[in-house]
């Protein structure tokens, strides 16, 4: 039997040397940094939230479109003929009322102010003709050209529709930025996380490569100890047996370093990377332990600065304090104040039916405009506007409404600014914990290591079995093993303790521009 288990033991291991050379070839170095990049450039969440940005910017823009002026126009044309219920009315003989045609044209511009007012700037001139014996220009021109401003004393003077809109607008544009900030700390994170896996998953493998080669040398030297008849065949079955346990996991680790690649690969490679995507990827960066105390007092502070979540809810609570505010607006009576000057011009053709008519009126279109200048005729006005509702259950009812709104949105701002001072000192202790353990891991792992060489020298003697060695042997792969995730456990902490304080993105070198900036 033992003549038949060398050549399968170097079978085996010529396989896996051949495996591991085409893959050493077809691995394609990988910074931490790049990994990142092409996150940032290929990652759904943040082209989602991108566009989103994009949205909010142009509701921003929509809502500010309402303060751009209103360019109205009209005309038409008219004929009237009423029955007046008078002897001078004017009317040709035979009939109830005079005709009159009229052809007109006007227009205006209504700027919408800041305040909530509105200025309006219009112009109208007319044509009319008729056989009214009562008219004194037939035909007549007429124009006009005023200005009316109208301002809101009580309710719509601190907010209304359209400044409503605007807040909103802005808010919703917090938030998406806010947004686009998370979505990139959070896919920087799940870059970094899969990153260090995948370093310990083949970092690992290495550990069970050596464990494989030191099982292969202890099943070798059992086996020249059997022919040499110090020892009965019966040893060969202890580390046979666990040479094979040793292959197993060696396979499957194989296949975890498969999946870590492909969950990396899900974060950075886009769906047009065909080739990339049967790339072999090989991280270049290895896990870099500082032990240093955290100033917690210091995290806090960032992250409760810095913390695009805490921005997210503030957007919110802007939102429904601009919706309160445009509650209690309405609760107030509506008291507009209006002022208005208008001039006025005529011209025209004497009627030959009418009495005398001033020469200064004679003329066309022209001289009706020119008149508008003289000012001869105008009017100014002054007034308030009062609409009083008697009960306005509806407003009172919508402030209670919104204000409710409110105060749940100022609860969860509290709850978020609770859950990210527990998560930054959370982190912090996982940090200072991961650094502690590598200590002890590397220790371990020493310890381990002293402790198998002294377990072969006693069976090189004879003092010592298989039993003894492969047990030494294994302590040393799981301290190697346990030093391995130490490291890269510190190194996923340190990602925590950044994504919790809000500072994973600039470590990076990634500016996303912050609402309040």
């Amino acid at each position: 039997m033992a003549r038949l288990t060398i050549p399968r033991v170097a079978a085996t291991t010529l396989l896996l040397a051949s495996l591991g050379a085409r893959s050493a070839i077809a691995d394609r170095a990988l910074t931490l940094n790049d990994a990142v990049r092409m996150a940032l450039e290929k990652n759904e969440d943040i082209v989602i939230s991108r566009e989103s940005v994009t949205a909010a910017n142009a509701g921003v823009r929509g809502a500010q479109g309402a303060y751009d002026p209103v360019l109205q126009l009209n005309g038409g044309w008219s004929r009237s003929q009423e029955p007046v219920n008078s002897v001078f009315s004017g009317a040709p003989l035979g009939h109830l009322g005079p005709e009159f045609t009229v052809a007109e044209a006007g227009g205006g511009i209504l700027q919408y102010l800041p305040t909530g007012g509105t200025l309006a700037l219009t112009a109208h001139g007319l044509r009319q003709t008729t056989d009214g014996a009562a008219a004194l220009l037939s035909p007549a021109y007429g124009t006009r050209v005023g200005v009316e401003l109208r301002q809101p004393l009580l309710r719509d003077l601190a907010v209304d529709d359209v400044r409503l809109r605007l807040r909103v607008a802005h808010a919703d544009r917090g938030a998406a930025m806010a947004s686009l900030r998370r979505s990139a700390s959070n896919t920087v994170a799940a870059v970094e996380r899969a990153y260090w896996g995948l370093v310990a998953v083949r970092q690992g493998i290495a550990v069970r490569e050596d464990a494989v080669t030191l099982a292969e040398q202890q099943l070798a030297e059992t086996q020249s100890r059997v022919q040499t008849g110090t020892v009965s065949g019966t040893e060969l079955s202890q580390p046979r047996a666990e040479l094979e346990r040793r292959r197993g996991e060696l396979f499957a680790d194989r296949e975890a370093q498969a999946r870590a690649q492909d969950a990396l690969k899900l974060l950075i490679l886009g769906d047009a990377d065909a080739a990339r995507w049967l790339e072999p990827l090989a991280p270049s960066d290895s896990a870099a332990v500082v032990a240093e105390s955290v100033d917690r007092a210091g995290a806090l502070e960032e992250a409760l600065a810095g913390r695009p979540e805490l921005d997210e809810a503030r957007a919110a609570l802007e939102v429904r304090r601009a919706e309160t505010a445009r509650a209690k607006s309405g609760v107030w009576p509506q008291l507009d104040a209006v002022a208005s000057y208008d001039r006025f011009g005529l011209s025209g053709t004497p009627n030959p039916a009418a009495p005398a008519v001033p020469g200064s009126v004679s003329g066309d279109l022209g001289s009706a405009i020119s008149a508008l200048s003289s000012g001869e005729t105008d009017a100014a006005r002054v007034a308030v506007v009062l609409g009083l509702p008697i009960t306005n259950r509806t407003a009172r009812s919508a402030v209670t409404a919104a204000r409710s709104a409110e105060r749940q949105a100022e609860a969860v701002l509290t709850r978020v600014r609770k859950t990210i001072c527990a998560e930054v000192l959370d982190a912090a202790a996982a940090l200072e914990s991961a650094a502690q353990r590598v200590t002890a891991a590397r220790a371990g792992r020493e310890a381990a290591d002293i402790q198998l060489a002294a377990e072969r020298d006693r069976f090189a003697s004879g003092r010592s079995t298989n039993f003894l060695v492969l047990t030494r042997q294994n302590d040393l792969s799981r301290a190697r093993l346990d030093e391995i995730s130490a490291r890269t456990d510190y190194e996923t902490a340190r990602t925590a303790l950044s994504l919790a304080t809000g500072s994973l993105i600039q470590s990076h070198g990634i500016d996303v521009p912050s609402p309040n900036h």
